[in-house]
């Protein structure tokens, strides 16, 4: 790292400056950047005990009436168990509602979070003494999802390393045997030679000498590879939690009047709407799963059938279920940035219900024009504008 930069940049086009070429090229700032490292690593040592402590979020597009506790798990998978051979570390999120079922709540819950105010906090007080946001109730289902964390991850790695090591051991053993072959076979007509009575004694030793490097480094570089395949997850660790109050239950508890009807409402739309699409992706021949509960940005992955014995790449799908007259869908920062990131492969699908009956679903290719913005949690958008571009599943 340099200990001053004249300029750094966080978008490529903002490196050089097309309109003012006497400014200094900046520096590219990424997550592997050094400056960008230093920075957070600097934060975390100075603030990482607040983020133990815990906050209060609000779930403003949640009209349940159940508070949800959200973990930030740091998990590491290390090559044969040593620290310093790091293979591969990712920060995830599980959530233990009041019921105490833990699941996974998705790479960026939080995202999708406001910070509640002190009128929030005080409505919701009396919530932080309840036995179930305990650390010994919370303890054993925190620990089975965490040791189904750390199963996956590290099943993961095991399996892209099974796949790399297998195809560069393939190559190795290719390349080294290929040499050995020929200087074996060179060995043999020096040896011919020589039993003629031609002086190749030097020759000889020299390709003798060849023919044993060649397998020796073949010897090695295997057990280099094969111990790539040995890989030790780590013990997970909690480093961040906070308690999630879904907007539902702030209304009740201010006596906001509606919303258990508007809950209800909601519920039944957005099961209306999942259905009316699962059911067009199946009548097109796809194969559908139902992610909605993973949180990953999508609610539905649809695989089409192989053509011309390719598989084409799914179709992610994330359903918004409106009321017939509505006049905007609300979509969270997640779904907004996961849609912009994958471009072709993301869909909007939208379902009109009007009672026991719906008109849809509308697929919207590309619905987003840019990632959202830092202090963004969710962007309303115009319900006409997305359905003058919408096709019918196809």
């Amino acid at each position: 790292m340099l200990p001053r930069y004249e300029r750094i940049a966080f978008d490529k086009q903002h490196v050089r400056l097309a309109e003012r070429p006497d400014t200094p090229v900046a520096n590219l700032i990424h997550p592997a950047h050094p400056l960008m490292r230093a920075v957070t690593d600097l934060i975390l040592e100075r603030h990482s005990h607040e983020l133990a402590d815990g906050a209060v979020l609000i779930d403003r597009s949640d009209l349940d009436i159940v508070p949800r506790a959200l973990f930030m798990i740091d998990h590491s998978v290390y090559q044969g168990g040593d620290p310093a051979d790091l293979v591969s570390r990712r920060i995830q999120f599980i959530e233990i509602p009041r019921d105490g079922r833990a699941a996974n709540a998705g790479f960026s819950p939080h995202l999708a979070l406001d910070a509640a105010t002190p009128a929030d906090v005080e409505a919701v007080a009396y919530l932080l003494d309840e036995p179930w946001l305990g650390r010994d109730a919370a303890h054993i289902s925190l620990s089975d999802a965490c040791a189904q964390i750390a199963t996956e991850h590290v099943n993961e790695v095991r399996r892209r390393r099974e796949h790399d090591v297998g195809r560069t051991l393939q190559a190795v053993r290719e390349r080294l045997e290929s040499e050995i072959r020929h200087w074996s076979a060179r060995y043999s007509e020096l040896r011919k030679e020589a039993a003629a009575g031609k002086d190749v004694r030097l020759a000889l030793s020299n390709v003798g000498r060849t023919i044993d490097e060649l397998g020796q480094r073949l010897e090695t570089r295997e057990q280099e590879l094969n111990a790539m395949r040995e890989v030790v997850a780590a013990t997970p660790r909690i480093v961040g939690r906070a308690l999630v109050i879904p907007a539902g239950l702030l209304a009740k508890l201010r006596g906001d009047g509606g919303w258990s009807a508007d809950a209800a409402a909601r519920t039944r739309i957005e099961r209306i709407a999942m259905n009316a699409v699962i059911e067009a992706e199946r009548t097109l021949g796809h194969d559908v799963i139902d992610v909605s509960a993973q949180k990953c940005g999508w609610d539905i992955t649809s695989q089409p059938k192989a053509r011309d014995g390719k598989l084409p790449w799914p179709r992610h799908i994330e359903v918004k279920g409106r009321a017939k007259g509505s006049d905007t869908v609300v979509v969270t920062a997640n779904e907004m940035r996961e849609g912009f990131n994958q471009q072709d492969k993301f869909h909007l699908a939208i379902v009109l219900v009007d009672d026991d009956t719906h008109e849809g679903p509308f697929y919207v290719a590309r619905p987003f024009d840019r990632s959202p913005g830092w202090a963004e949690t969710r962007v309303e958008l115009n319900l006409q504008a997305l359905l003058s571009r919408a096709t019918h599943a196809e």
